[in-house]
């Protein structure tokens, strides 16, 4: 298929007018998949339905009636990747006008009249100032990733005495209906059970049995007898350089800590980073003024729940345990939504106009290229091929405006004054005046405005 060609005229109070003409492949296109939907609902002597030849159709039902069927199933489909290219949102309903074509062996023409999400007028982002943390690693943290570490390799000793947390302990389960688990192995104080049946194990002796009442996730309650089994405990090995041998690649304990706690910092720091330039981000919507429409927020909320609902679906859980689960009611989850898509929204029209003002592009080269690493990083056989095929679809224009907008981050990111969180909160609480006005209004200058980073 061909791509469709898009013109903007600006008119007044954020409306645009779009002049579309649409390749004649995808006209052609349109007109076979109307005249295969014509078929399966009109009755033609001699013809089984949906087997009626086009030409057949066409002198049966009419051209303008084949051809209109096909412009009013395909127009909404065009409009649609038309302001993609054009790079505009639109927050209504188009207005179309057009006039059919004489045949499907040219081009389509049509105009869409929309309104639009006005264009942000960006803030000087080098003026803003940003907290910013400074990735510490602590002994205490490096002591617990050794202490999971000895976990892991522990060895499970029977004892005698009653449950404590942290044992593991098997377990034989069976429900008020019979249904019977038998040696089941759990660790208490892990979590992986319902809450009432973690108590109830602590203090509970190797033969013993209760039984327990909990409750289920739709509100109702259930029952179920648990017979403890075994007790068995982790005995730690020494934090000495056998431990480092027998866990990782290293000789010694001290080359195990160094190891440990670089990767610690690694993670910190890309933790650290990732915050950082969302809070630039949002800094620079919030001075920017970046208002999405409501439309488009109702709109990407809406597809935010589409996605969960899909996610949920593939792990086999239903809407209402997930509400019990997270405890929350389904308007706070619509809420929760809507302030996701407002802040996603916000980012995404700031990052555009800070792209637009830099005039920052994606080349071919620099998209092939991260293609290419991304194919090598999964493990693609074939990675030029998959730039190749990838290239060719719809979704390849999209990954170039989120390449467009990375570039613009990475601007902003760099450029944004950073400051420590402890300055920031203390700036956060002084007064100044006018500090009662609305979140709209300027800022006014404040002590140590002008520190550089």
């Amino acid at each position: 298929m061909g791509s469709v060609q898009t013109t903007v005229e600006q008119l007044q109070e954020d409306r645009v007018r779009l002049r579309v003409e649409v390749p004649k492949d995808d006209l052609r296109h349109a007109v076979d998949h109307a005249a295969s939907d014509l078929a399966r609902s009109v009755k033609v002597p001699g013809f089984r339905k949906g087997k009626v030849p086009l030409p057949v159709l066409v002198s049966r039902l009419g051209k303008e009636r084949v051809l209109s069927e096909a412009v009013e199933s395909h127009i909404g489909g065009w409009f649609v990747s038309a302001p993609e290219k054009a790079c505009i949102r639109p927050v209504s309903r188009p207005e179309y006008e057009y006039e059919l074509p004489e045949s499907a062996e040219g081009p389509f023409r049509f105009t869409a009249t929309v309104a639009v999400q006005p264009p942000v007028e960006v803030a000087d982002w080098t003026q803003l100032e940003v907290p910013a943390t400074a990735v510490e690693v602590s002994q205490e943290m490096v002591e617990a990733e050794l202490d999971r570490l000895r976990r892991a390799v522990a060895q499970l000793a029977p004892v005698g005495r009653p449950v404590q947390e942290g044992d593991v302990v098997v377990l034989d389960l069976v429900s008020a209906s019979g249904e019977a688990r038998r040696d089941v192995v759990v660790e208490v104080g892990a979590g992986r059970m319902v809450e009432e049946l973690e108590e109830a194990l602590l203090g509970m002796a190797p033969g013993e049995t209760k039984v327990v009442e909990h409750e289920l996730a739709d509100g109702e309650t259930a029952t179920v007898e648990v017979t403890v089994r075994e007790v068995k405990e982790r005995v730690l090995p020494p934090l000495d350089d056998e431990l480092a041998k027998a866990a990782s690649e290293y000789d010694t304990l001290a080359d195990l800590r160094a190891d440990i706690e670089r990767a610690l910092h690694a993670q910190l720091e890309e933790e650290a980073e990732a915050e950082f330039r969302a809070a630039a981000v949002d800094a620079l919507a919030e001075a920017s003024r970046a208002t999405p429409s409501p439309a488009l927020v109702e709109a990407r909320a809406n597809d935010l729940l589409v996605g969960l609902l899909r996610s949920l679906e593939r792990r086999g859980i239903s809407v209402q345990t997930y509400l019990a689960v997270t405890g929350r009611t389904p308007e706070e989850l619509r809420d929760q939504l809507r302030e996701q898509a407002r802040r996603s929204l916000a980012r995404e029209l700031v990052l555009e106009a800070v792209a637009d003002r830099l005039e920052i592009r994606v080349t071919d080269e620099e998209l092939r290229a991260f293609l290419r690493e991304q194919a090598e990083e999964s493990g693609e056989r074939d990675p030029d091929g998959f730039v190749e095929r990838y290239l060719g679809q719809p979704e390849a224009e999209s990954l170039r405006e989120d390449l467009r907008l990375r570039k613009a981050l990475d601007r902003v990111a760099a450029e944004v004054r950073q400051i420590s969180p402890e300055l920031a909160h203390a700036r956060a609480k002084l007064w100044t005046p006018g500090k009662e006005k609305g979140p709209g209004d300027p800022k006014l200058w404040t002590p140590g405005q002008e520190e550089r980073r």
